[in-house]
């Protein structure tokens, strides 16, 4: 092994690779012996094609040139199709209408043309048994008013569209029985989140949408529940978090009964449409999957059976379960396996791999696997992390030596980190430098308690749970305590500036494109997110005074720490303004940073030159602060004020 300080290993992950041709895949389904999927391809501007994959193995695109399959209610989107016979009924990302396509026909759309481009927008939907109409959410955008309902559309584009229910802020996931007589969905109101608070309703449903008296199923204010959906054998079930997990619910006759209860999540955040984390087989059986210690389990339960019988895998992520043959379709990864269209066998647990969302082009001894840490944090609570130790086999340190680490703040805030493989963390492992990904407290896949603590406390609990990883690992040996660097991006990055802003702890630091002003965010944003940070920090306009005092933007006399700024000049989620006068504050005090701003670009960088150069030069600024040289053949980055630079 060469001998080599830490952060100076050459590595084989190369910013090349990181935006080398790749796609994302979501949502599969099963029509007849084929799967489908929905895949997003960066070579064709993010277009996003519904795939069939035949018995015979043969991939073809089910959408033709000028239709992508992607939604735009809630802003997020998610689940933007569904399948019935022959038929795929889907959402057309250029003008938000919802079309059919039968084969060997051209997509036809079936509802009416909206008053303004993208005015009516259609998610999560599901067809009638006898093929008649589909049943889904349907968002109207009408000057500044913004209305969310059940509706039915025709399937054959010949009647008007049907409003179904509504009233409520926010509805998701309308779900029929197999005979068509009952509908369930859910609704939620301002200020809720869907994961603080949703109602499970079911009504009776004739051939005619004739509709009965809705009854509520579970739910309220402070109980989350999600991914309603009908057995073979007609019953309801769902998953609520009233027991302080996420758990599988039965509605029973005498009321809903928790199925195979245990501390674990069986689901995550409807950020998005149609998340499917269980599903039912022909025979009756239940397939689940559920989260422990931030890694996914699978298991099957049988008719009459009271638990889950574990699947072995060799994925640690997985979700969008669907049965199919004699196991179920699913997309599945790992730490070492890329994202991935993958039948599961049940019970036997093999794997058979449709789609891979990338080739691995790295040797698998170069992943550094992740190690899924609890630590402890304030209030005498502790927190949880993935923690990704150096590793390059080619490659040690000297004696005595310890590795930088980066802590990364995950975004959302209400998200999570993934297992799943990420060459973005690879890049830094691979060449010497330890990595921290922190799902702080307010992140989901630790029950609910763990989600609240969030609650009012933003910009406080998540930096002193970054802060706290950190010296962990510092303490325990795994990192230098003198080279520590936070980094991350949207709601990441304002934990990384709030960090740096309101701590002394870190060396350094990189936000991409980060909040600094949260005022701003609460006052201009999308009706989905509109009341979010009520419960975050506070309500809006109500709250100012506190908004301010947990802004960086205002208090940047304080900013000391060497910071490097990433930032699309197209944001209007978090305008450059914001991190412009961040850079303002760090000139003016005389304090090293560089700052590298992208035409073109909006919140998220997309252009591969862009995400190349961010890498590149994340990795030249923490060189030149924490004091190793990259093996690398890096362009420099302007850095003010680098007379100042004091290695750690």
């Amino acid at each position: 092994m060469t001998v080599s300080p830490f952060g100076s290993w050459p590595s084989p992950i190369t910013a090349d690779l990181l935006v080398e041709k790749a796609v994302s895949l979501s949502y599969p389904m099963v029509q007849g012996e084929d799967v489908l999927w929905v895949e997003m391809r960066p070579v064709e501007a993010g277009r996003y094609v519904i795939v069939r994959r035949s018995p015979d193995g043969t991939h073809t695109d089910v959408l033709p040139e000028g239709f992508a399959a992607r939604t735009l209610a809630h802003e997020y989107g998610g689940l933007c199709y569904a399948v019935h016979g022959d038929s795929i009924f889907f959402s057309n990302f250029s003008d938000q209408r919802l079309y059919r396509l039968d084969p060997g026909a051209e997509p036809v759309a079936i509802t009416p043309e909206p008053p303004d481009p993208r005015a009516y927008r259609y998610a999560d939907q599901v067809v009638s048994a006898d093929g008649r109409w589909v049943v889904c959410v349907r968002e109207r955008h009408t000057g500044d008013r913004v209305v969310n309902e059940i509706a039915a559309i025709s399937a054959a584009g010949t009647d008007d569209p049907k409003e179904l229910f509504g009233g409520h802020d926010f509805y998701s996931a309308p779900r029929l029985s197999p005979r068509g007589d009952r509908l369930a969905w859910l609704s939620w109101d301002h200020p809720r989140m869907p994961w603080d608070g949703t109602e499970l309703r079911e009504a009776p449903i004739g051939p005619d949408l004739t509709l009965g008296k809705p009854r509520l199923v579970a739910g309220g204010p402070n109980e989350s529940v999600t991914q309603p959906r009908y057995s073979p054998d007609g019953r309801l079930w769902f998953i609520s978090d009233r027991s302080g997990w996420w758990n599988i619910y039965a509605d029973e006759p005498g009321g809903p009964r928790a199925v195979a209860p245990m501390p674990a999540e069986f689901a995550g955040p409807d950020w998005v449409f149609g998340q499917s984390s269980y599903t039912f087989r022909e025979d009756g059986s239940l397939v689940a999957v559920w989260g422990e210690g931030g890694l996914d389990r699978i298991g099957v339960m049988q008719p009459g059976d009271e638990r889950f019988n574990p699947i072995e895998t060799p994925f640690t992520v997985l979700h969008s379960i669907r049965p199919s043959g004699s196991g179920v379709v699913a997309i599945a990864a790992a730490a070492a396996e890329a994202p991935a269209v993958a039948q599961i066998s049940m019970p036997e647990g093999e794997v058979q791999v449709l789609r891979r969302s990338r080739e691995l082009t790295v040797p698998e001894e170069l992943i550094s696997q992740p190690q899924a840490i609890e630590f402890p944090t304030e209030g005498g609570l502790t927190a949880h992390a993935l923690f990704y130790p150096p590793n390059n086999p080619g490659f040690s340190e000297p004696e005595g030596e310890l590795p930088p680490l980066i802590v990364i703040s995950h975004g959302g805030p209400t998200a999570a980190t993934s297992s799943a493989l990420n060459l973005g963390i690879q890049f830094w492992t691979s060449r010497g430098i330890g990595v921290v990904d922190v799902n702080y407290g307010g992140s989901t896949g630790y029950g609910r308690e763990y989600r609240e603590r969030l609650k009012g406390a933003w910009g406080i609990v998540d930096v002193d749970d970054c802060i706290n990883a950190a010296r962990y690992l510092a303490e325990r040996g795994d990192a230098d305590g003198s080279r520590l660097v936070i980094r991350g991006g949207s709601a990441g990055g304002y934990t990384t500036l709030c960090a740096l802003t309101f701590k002394d702890f870190f060396a350094c630091g990189g936000s991409h494109y980060g909040v600094a002003d949260a005022g701003a965010l609460a006052e201009d944003t999308h009706k989905f997110e509109s009341r979010y940070l009520d419960g975050l920090i506070g309500p809006w306009p109500e709250s100012r005074a506190r908004y301010e005092e947990r802004s960086p933007i205002f208090h940047t006399e304080r900013l000391s720490t060497p910071l490097i700024l990433f930032q699309g000049l197209e944001d209007e989620i978090v305008p450059p303004a914001q991190a412009e006068r961040m850079a303002d504050a760090l000139r003016s005090k005389g304090v090293p940073f560089a700052y590298l701003p992208y035409e073109g670009e909006q919140h998220g960088f997309r252009k591969a030159e862009n995400i190349k150069r961010t890498a590149e030069a994340e990795l030249y600024f923490y060189g030149r602060i924490l004091g190793f040289t990259p093996a690398d053949d890096l362009p420099p980055v302007d850095i003010e004020n680098a007379e100042a630079i004091v290695n750690a």
